[in-house]
């Protein structure tokens, strides 16, 4: 590596909920950094995850999905996304070929005003009928001004090889931001909220995910194990009772899940304990985010 050649930035993920976002950025990264339900709006913070080469690193930023907000939940979500319009060097605007761009036209003016390189990437075409893709590609080249149409199925990982390469010859030359040897910038107690967050997505139905969030509340790394306290919070005392389930069944089942998840990101044994407990419209309340951190990037 010299200082001259050395490339490096920030491409940053966003789309609508539920197109492959999360997906994608673990095919890039090559870890499983985000989770991923095959419920929309799973992921709720900015997390990053960075490439390294000794000729350039790339930290990739997987955002929430694009939405209409509903809640100070919804609100702060959106924020992470208008954040990440403002510190990127590349832009991966991700669709489907399903989507459209209603309730996104603003974010689409802000980033078309934003003169920052965007390749539309357009997922699932594994799924693709007869003309679909050549529809979908004049749809969202009509309304996003782009550098390059790259279609992919992140799934199988057909032509994800190819957004490594459109990114690099769009990055700026510049040394690295991070330590070479840094694979994200979030802790590991995040990564804990978020694999036990990941198994109530797929664990429960309506609106259980959606009123739950997980608290970190110890982590302590030993030399052969993790030990782990982490509280489920619920917004009523009726859903309480569904998270838990019959004789504590079905939390329990969210333990080993996210237990044996646990073991295998941090390539250590853990010992995880989970409660459940009640804080009331925590998603409307500007103060309880706050707390559950989303005031953070």
């Amino acid at each position: 590596m010299t200082e001259n050649t050395h490339k490096a930035g920030f491409v940053n993920i966003i789309g609508k909920p539920n197109v492959g976002k999360s997906t994608l950025m673990n095919v890039l990264i090559g870890e499983r950094l985000s989770i991923i339900s095959s419920k929309a709006q799973t992921t709720r913070h900015r997390i990053m995850g960075i490439i390294n080469d000794d000729h350039y690193q790339v930290v990739f930023s997987d955002t929430p999905g694009m939405l209409k907000p509903k809640y100070e939940l919804h609100k702060n979500m959106m924020s992470f996304v208008h954040m990440s319009l403002e510190d990127a060097d590349v832009i991966l605007f991700v669709t489907d070929l399903f989507e459209t761009d209603a309730e996104i036209e603003d974010v689409l003016e802000k980033i078309n005003d934003s003169g920052i390189p965007v390749l539309l990437v357009v997922n699932k075409i594994d799924l693709n009928k007869e003309n679909q893709l050549d529809e979908v590609t004049a749809y969202w080249t009509q309304r996003l001004r782009t550098d390059a149409v790259i279609p992919i199925s992140a799934t199988e990982s057909f032509n994800t090889e190819r957004i490594l390469q459109e990114i690099l010859d769009r990055l700026p030359v510049h040394e690295p931001f991070y330590d070479k040897d840094e694979l994200t910038t979030r802790p590991e107690r995040f990564f804990a909220s978020e694999i036990i967050r990941e198994k109530i997505f797929l664990n429960y139905k309506k609106e259980i995910p959606y009123s739950s969030e997980v608290a970190i509340e110890d982590f302590l790394e030993e030399s052969k194990i993790i030990r782990i306290r982490a509280v489920i919070y619920v917004e009523r005392n009726s859903q309480k009772g569904i998270v838990i389930g019959e004789g504590g069944k079905a939390l329990k089942r969210v333990g080993t899940q996210a237990r044996e998840e646990m073991e295998r990101f941090f390539g250590k044994k853990v010992f995880l304990e989970t409660f459940v407990k009640v804080e009331e419209d925590w998603r409307k309340n500007k103060n309880k985010l706050k707390r559950f951190g989303y005031d953070q990037q």
